[in-house]
């Protein structure tokens, strides 16, 4: 009996929440964001779009506005093309405010294991900074070194390696 009675007072307590913020119109022009009526009657719009917590990042290619920038070889900083990606994905960040990221630096299958993960630091940590210079608060950045552990292509061609010279952007949960 004691149960019934709690599943009734959570069910009820859960209908009377929802009276509070109702969904008034469907999803507009595709993006997840849906305008609401809040409890004082007016309307505001919300992005209702999932996050998506691939733990593959933006590695993936599943998370809408959030990408992979590259590295040339053996360097760490960007070029203007992956510092436009970069821009991208602080705003990325500016509309997810429930979010942090993990920066994962990696590296090419060339040169020894510890210089691969020093390297793949140096990346982490100079994306890390510039995004700091863009806006975003340092405890909303975690950095990691892969170095070439985790490679997104095998091929021994330079068009392969570029692929992996690279800093991944994982969401995590605040």
């Amino acid at each position: 009996m004691k149960n019934l009675v709690l599943t009734m007072v959570l069910v009820a307590m859960v209908s009377g929440c929802s009276l509070f913020r109702k969904k008034t119109t469907g999803t507009e022009s595709g993006d997840g964001v849906v305008s609401e009526t809040t409890a004082s009657g007016s309307s505001e719009k919300v992005d209702a779009s999932p996050l998506n917590f691939s733990a593959g990042g933006s590695d993936s290619g599943s998370i809408t506005g959030l990408q992979t920038v590259h590295f040339d070889f053996d360097a760490s900083t960007l070029t203007e093309a992956e510092k436009a990606k970069l821009t991208g994905n602080v705003e990325w960040l500016n509309k997810n405010s429930g979010v942090k990221l993990l920066i994962e630096g990696h590296c090419d299958q060339r040169g020894s294991t510890e210089y691969n993960l020093s390297l793949g630091e140096r990346r982490a940590n100079a994306v890390k900074s510039m995004m700091i210079s863009m806006g975003v608060k340092p405890d909303r950045l975690s950095t990691t070194s892969l170095g070439e552990e985790k490679l997104i292509a095998n091929g021994d061609s330079e068009e392969e390696m570029a692929k992996n010279r690279r800093a991944n952007f994982v969401p995590t949960k605040k």
